[in-house]
């Protein structure tokens, strides 16, 4: 059965981007790229909200991105992907599918099917909903070593508490903390 997983970068007060979706802060680097392409490698989907959408198609498929880093926009341009958004028609990124809805069913039935892991990247809306839902197998928190002071909560909206176990833990040179965790 097929996971989905939701990687996610956080700041130390727990915040995935700043207040006006500012991403500026994330800490990349090769180390945090080798991890990338090692959850790109054993994926075969990417999950997406409008708004992550519309960051990553407006990079990944760029010079700028293939110019970056090759590898990782070779997966993220090759994958499959779906974009949960109420008003949009079509999406231009090639391999990618328009949700207007989540239903609950049809993402069961997606994990059913042969086929390596789904990731959920950025996205906290609809991270917020697939939790709700109880549709995410796997949660890869990274913590970030900054404090934004304010921004945009991933769990923003939750109606339920969730309780995790840690499986793992893998500190960068960075200083990023990423942590592995299922529900509880």
């Amino acid at each position: 059965m097929r996971k989905i997983i939701v990687s996610e970068m956080l700041s130390v007060d727990g915040f995935f981007a700043g207040p006006k979706g500012e991403l500026d802060w994330h800490l990349v680097d090769v180390e945090f790229n080798e991890y990338a392409i090692d959850m790109l490698n054993n994926a075969d989907m990417l999950l997406f909200g409008r708004i992550t959408y519309d960051l990553m198609a407006s990079y990944w498929p760029t010079s700028a991105g293939l110019e970056d880093d090759p590898i990782v926009a070779g997966k993220m341009n090759s994958l499959a992907k779906i974009v949960f958004s109420k008003n949009m028609k079509k999406a231009d990124w090639n391999q990618t599918k328009v949700l207007h809805e989540i239903n609950e069913d049809e993402i069961r039935k997606m994990k059913e099917m042969p086929g390596k892991d789904i990731l959920l990247l950025g996205s906290g809306t609809i991270v917020t909903a697939f939790a709700e839902l109880e549709l995410i197998d796997e949660y890869r928190l990274i913590i970030s070593p900054i404090v934004l002071g304010k921004g945009k909560s991933l769990f923003a909206g939750l109606h339920k508490k969730l309780n995790f176990k840690l499986l793992k833990t893998k500190t960068m040179n960075s200083g990023n903390v990423v942590m592995y965790y299922q529900q509880a």
